[in-house]
C-alpha cells in the first residue's frame, strides 16, 4: 500500500544483477492497488515505450483505469481532450507574455495569504498555503482578474483537485460494472461543476458577445487559457468548457503544489543553501531585471527544484500505458492485450549509474552537470529523458511543464529573496504521503516565514 518506490528499486536492483548479460534491465513485474504492471527501465524499452502508437500501448486508457478519469473529470472531458493540445501550443509561446502577471500574482499571493506582521515568525500549513498560491498564481493565466483571487473559486478549484485525486483512488477498487454507481457516491463532479459554471458561466457569456460582436481579435481580448479555448470551440456550452478548466486547474494545481511543498520541506531542513540562492537571484535580477530570459539564467534555481522532484515526485512510476493489442519490444518482450505497463520512473531516478550518490539531497547537482558538459538544457527541470521522467516523455510529456517551470523558479527565487523559512519547532524534514505508486507532500506539517530584510537586485 505506501512501499512501491521501494519495490520497485528492489526489482530493478534484482533484475540488473542477474549473471546473464541479456537479463539485465530486463522487464519485470509489481502488484499495484488494483493490478500488475509490467516495469521497463532499460533506455530501449522506454524510448520504444515512448514512441509506441496510443493504438498500441494508450496513455489514455491507463490514465483512466488508474485515475478514473471519465468519472472525476467527466468522460467528455477524457474522450476528447482538446484543451491539452491548445495548452500544449500555446503555453510555451506564450509565457514571456504572460510572465508580468503571473509574477505579479505570485508576490500578491504570498503577501496576501501569509499575512505576516513585521519581522516576526509566523507558523502556516505549508501545503494548503503552497496550493491557494499556486491555484491564484496559475489561475492568472487560466481565467485572469478578478476571478483568480476569488476565495470562492479558489477554494473550489483546491477542492476539485482533492476530490478527484480521492475519488479517482476509491472508484479503482470497484469492478468495472460498478464504477458508474460508485461515482455517484464517492465524487463530487456534478456538484463542483455546478458551482464552477456560476463563476465563470457570466464571463464566457461576456467574451462570447464580445467575440460575435468584433470577431476573434478584439481590442484587449483576454490572454488566457479560456480564451484560447473559446477561440478552439467557439460552440462549446458553458458547461464543456468549465470542466476543461477545471481539468486544467487539475493539472496545474496537483503536480506544482506538491512540488513547491517538497521544495519548500527541502529549503526550511537545508539552511546553508538558502544563501546561494539569494546570491544568485539578486545578481541576475539586479542585472537584467525580471523576466522569462532571467528566469532562465538562474541555474541553481532550476537545479533545486529538478533535484527535490528527481528524489520525489508526484509517482514511483511513469510513461503509464495500457496495451489495447499484442506489442513486440524490438528485442523481442512481448506484452499481451489488456497488460499495464510503466517505466519504473524511482529506480532510474535513484540509478547510482546515472547520479553519484543519489540517495543525497544535492540541490546544485544539475547546475553542476550542466556546467562541467556543457549540456545546460539537457539538464534543465523541465527537460526530459529516458533517464529523467518527472513530466513524462515523448509526445504525452506534460503540456505545461514549461509554464509549471516559470511558476515554480519565481516562486522559489521570491520566497529566498522575501522571507526566511524553518521548519516548526526544527523538526526534521517531513516524510512525504504515499499510497500505491502516488506520492504527496505531507500534508500536515508546519513551516515558518519571516520578511526578511531587503536589498536592492532582487524586488
Amino acid at each position: 500500500m505506501t512501499n512501491a518506490s521501494d519495490i520497485v528499486r528492489e526489482g530493478y536492483k534484482k533484475v540488473g544483477s542477474m549473471p546473464v548479460p541479456t537479463t539485465q534491465g530486463a522487464p519485470f513485474k509489481i502488484a499495484t492497488l488494483y493490478h500488475w504492471v509490467v516495469i521497463v527501465t532499460s533506455r530501449a524499452h522506454v524510448e520504444e515505450l515512448r514512441d509506441a502508437c496510443e493504438d498500441e500501448l494508450s496513455f489514455l486508457e491507463a490514465t483512466n483505469e488508474d485515475f478514473n478519469n471519465e468519472f472525476t473529470m467527466g468522460s467528455e472531458v477524457h474522450y476528447d481532450p482538446y484543451h491539452v493540445p491548445v495548452m500544449r501550443s500555446q503555453l510555451p509561446r506564450k509565457i514571456a507574455v504572460l510572465y508580468p502577471e503571473l509574477r505579479e500574482e505570485i508576490i500578491v499571493a504570498f503577501d496576501e495569504i501569509l499575512d505576516l506582521n513585521d519581522n516576526e515568525w509566523k507558523s502556516t500549513p505549508a501545503l494548503t498555503t503552497i496550493q491557494q498560491i499556486v491555484c491564484r498564481a496559475s489561475n492568472r493565466s487560466i481565467v485572469g482578474l478578478p476571478l483568480c483571487r476569488n476565495p470562492d473559486y479558489v477554494t473550489l478549484n483546491i477542492q476539485f483537485t482533492i476530490d478527484a485525486v480521492t475519488g479517482g483512488l476509491a472508484i479503482g477498487f470497484f469492478p468495472k460494472f460498478l464504477k458508474p454507481l460508485a461515482a455517484h457516491f464517492v465524487t463530487n463532479d456534478p456538484k463542483n461543476t455546478r458551482r464552477a459554471v456560476k463563476h465563470l458561466r457570466p464571463i464566457i457569456e461576456d467574451r462570447r458577445k464580445y467575440l460575435n460582436e468584433y470577431g476573434k481579435d478584439w481590442t484587449e481580448k483576454p490572454n488566457d487559457l479560456l480564451s484560447w479555448l473559446m477561440d478552439e470551440a467557439p460552440n462549446a456550452t458553458g458547461e464543456s468548457l468549465t470542466k476543461r478548466m477545471l481539468s486544467a486547474n487539475f493539472a496545474a494545481i496537483h503536480t506544482s503544489a506538491n512540488v513547491f511543498t517538497y521544495a519548500l520541506y527541502n529549503l526550511a531542513a537545508n539552511p546553508r543553501y538558502v544563501q546561494p540562492l539569494r546570491e544568485e537571484v539578486g545578481a541576475i535580477v539586479e542585472k537584467e531585471g525580471w523576466s522569462k530570459m532571467s528566469l532562465s539564467k538562474m541555474r541553481k534555481v532550476d537545479s533545486f527544484l529538478k533535484e527535490t522532484i528527481r528524489m520525489e515526485g508526484i509517482d514511483a512510476l511513469g510513461l503509464m500505458r495500457k496495451a489495447t493489442k499484442d506489442f513486440t519490444f524490438s528485442d523481442g518482450t512481448f506484452i499481451p492485450k489488456g497488460t499495464r505497463i510503466n517505466a519504473g520512473l524511482v529506480a532510474l531516478h535513484y540509478d547510482d549509474a546515472l547520479y553519484e550518490n543519489p540517495e543525497v539531497f544535492d540541490p546544485f547537482r544539475f547546475a553542476d552537470m550542466g556546467e562541467k558538459k556543457g549540456e545546460g538544457a539537457k539538464h534543465q527541470f523541465v527537460a526530459t529523458s529516458p533517464e529523467y521522467l518527472s513530466f513524462g516523455h515523448g509526445r504525452h510529456a506534460c503540456p505545461g511543464r514549461f509554464f509549471v517551470g516559470a511558476e515554480l523558479k519565481t516562486m522559489l527565487a521570491h520566497v529566498v529573496t522575501t522571507y526566511d523559512v524553518t521548519l516548526e519547532d526544527d523538526t526534521t524534514r517531513p516524510q512525504s504521503f504515499r499510497i500505491g505508486s502516488s506520492i504527496g507532500a505531507n500534508p500536515t506539517a508546519r513551516v515558518m516565514f519571516r520578511t526578511r530584510a531587503r536589498y536592492g537586485g532582487a524586488q
